[in-house]
């Protein structure tokens, strides 16, 4: 396919990709920023397209790497896996998270932090179950581990309880403490942690003795 360009035409639906002409017939697309150094007149060995095309898939590659980023940070393992999905060669996939890891857009210790940031306050976990997603993730057991030593699970817990109690507040004092155990043990809490958490929550519908009688 060796050729001298003849021609270099955006495309018609993609202005960031041009179609490149080898002796008047169309021979090949690029993104732009890999056609930014190519002219009318410069002549193409088949090594030189092979290495345009190849720095044109890790072009694409990126861009989709980035758009998958752009709806909430991911572990290195889950872009890896997007993008071999999406017919990326290994080659390919390993170049792109080379430089996304460079500039700090894959992170798995920042990524974790987030994870768990984001389940605190929004869906509040055991750490039994942050270790398991994480885990899920491809996240490094040390990694997981170190990011779990400061965590709070007695406060989650807390945050947990108060929440559905006042969801379940209908619910006479037996059924809703069950209905609470239920739905923290999904959560991921150890039973010594529901335990301590439910035997000091208040209630304002119950007097002081019946809620130290239903938690004990």
């Amino acid at each position: 396919m060796a050729g001298r360009i003849t021609a270099l035409e955006p495309q018609k639906h993609s202005g960031d990709r041009i179609n490149v002409y080898l002796d008047d017939e169309f021979a090949f697309g690029l993104a732009a920023l890999v056609a930014a150094n190519l002219h009318v007149g410069m002549r193409l060995t088949d090594n030189d397209i092979a290495a345009l095309r190849q720095s044109d898939e890790v072009e694409r590659a990126r861009e989709k790497a980035l758009n998958y980023l752009s709806y909430r940070p991911r572990s290195e393992a889950e872009l890896q896996s997007y993008l071999l999905k999406n017919n990326f060669s290994e080659e390919t996939v390993a170049e792109v998270l080379r430089r996304l890891r460079e500039v700090g857009l894959v992170d798995d210790e920042a990524f974790a932090r987030y994870w768990v940031d984001n389940r605190t306050r929004f869906r509040p976990r055991g750490k039994r179950m942050l270790s398991q997603e994480l885990r899920q993730k491809d996240i490094a057991a040390p990694l997981v581990e170190a990011t779990l030593t400061e965590y709070d699970e007695s406060a989650a817990a807390r945050q947990v309880a108060a929440a559905q109690a006042r969801r379940l507040a209908h619910l006479p004092p037996e059924l809703l403490r069950r209905r609470l155990w239920e739905r923290m043990l999904r959560r991921g809490f150890s039973p010594d942690i529901i335990q301590e958490v439910l035997a000091t929550l208040p209630f304002p519908h119950l007097h002081t003795e019946e809620s130290e009688e239903l938690w004990t």
